[in-house]
């Protein structure tokens, strides 16, 4: 699934689906830190409440289909939308030489963008998304959200009109994950395909700031692991690189969410632990908060449906996963 999806499905995903492409209007956000963000903004006619989103770990808004497909299914469902690059991705990029933080400012960059949009028109609730890593950004956003409002370091938004989050298949624990990825017959190639991704936009990245990102460092980047050790944990302030995924991984922030969360979750997913799946089901079942919809077979953000499947879930396409998600946020 996770393969066919990435390979074939992202070829043909077009002609699946009979929603055009929303008529995004273009805003530079401030983010956590005042850092730019580059992001796009659709709003129906009387939207029903706006979904805010961005992908996984690489990519840029220009080729993200998956989430492409999300703005338009939200759009046509009545939602506005606001996608977003997220910091040293696509456009954000290049307005800045800020790296990813895996959620420690990026939550924070949820909030900020969702009071921003709200000036702008687009309404309560406001709901956070995203799949894979981005996954992982949104349920820090929910974090940033009770921590920020209340406490007026967010201003223009009620706590009560961020609504929660729904995310597919997120990254929850970064240390098992990456030693069991690396370890994987699948896994390693997948990981080696993202570690050349990231050595690709760090090299866009110097580029574009040649004196903020280190040559040489992004040539001793060869894999997640150093991508980080090299470039990111070193202007975070953290020692090493697992001290910096303990602090950034959301499963221990799961018992502390206290708005409506879905998490979409394969217990085939590739690029995970398996052993991460009990300690999912366990923080999920003791906080009712959270709905966990845990799968047997999906893979990596996959969930790509039958014909008899989308007749039993009385759904309009193959996109399973995005119509949960939708269908979830509408109740």
């Amino acid at each position: 699934m996770t393969l066919y999806t990435a390979l074939r499905a992202s070829r043909q995903w077009k002609s699946t689906i009979n929603y055009a492409e929303p008529d995004y209007q273009e805003k530079i956000f401030t983010g956590a830190q005042d850092v730019p963000i580059y992001g796009r903004i659709a709003m129906p006619k009387n939207p029903r409440g706006t979904i805010i989103g961005t992908y996984g770990i690489t990519g840029s808004l220009d080729n993200q289909w998956f989430l492409q497909i999300l703005g338009r299914k939200a759009f046509a469902s009545g939602y506005a939308v606001v996608l977003f690059d997220w910091r040293a991705h696509g456009k954000t990029a290049a307005l800045s030489p800020t790296l990813t933080s895996d959620g420690l400012y990026e939550g924070e960059d949820f909030v900020r963008i969702a009071s921003q949009a709200k000036a702008m028109g687009c309404p309560a609730p406001f709901w956070f998304t995203g799949y894979s890593l981005s996954g992982q950004l949104a349920l820090w956003g929910v974090k940033a959200a009770q921590d920020l409002i209340p406490s007026q370091q967010v201003r223009g938004l009620e706590e009560a009109e961020i609504a929660g989050a729904a995310v597919i298949c997120p990254n929850l624990d970064s240390v098992r994950s990456l030693s069991y990825l690396v370890k994987h017959p699948l896994g390693k190639y997948l990981e080696k395909a993202i570690a050349k991704e990231l050595k690709k936009f760090a090299l866009q990245l110097h580029n574009l700031h040649p004196e903020s990102i280190d040559l040489a460092a992004i040539e001793r980047a060869n894999s997640i692991w150093n991508f980080d050790r090299e470039l990111v944990i070193p202007r975070l302030g953290f020692p090493t690189v697992e001290a910096y995924y303990q602090a950034s991984s959301p499963l221990p922030l799961l018992p502390q969410l206290k708005k409506p969360t879905l998490i979409l979750y394969a217990a085939d997913d590739p690029l995970f632990d398996p052993t991460v799946i009990l300690d999912l089901q366990n923080a999920c079942a003791n906080n009712p908060y959270i709905d966990l919809i845990l799968t047997r077979y999906g893979g990596h953000v996959g969930y790509l449906s039958s014909k008899s499947c989308q007749q039993k879930a009385n759904d309009p396409d193959p996109w399973w996963a995005w119509n949960r998600v939708l269908q979830w946020c509408s109740l």
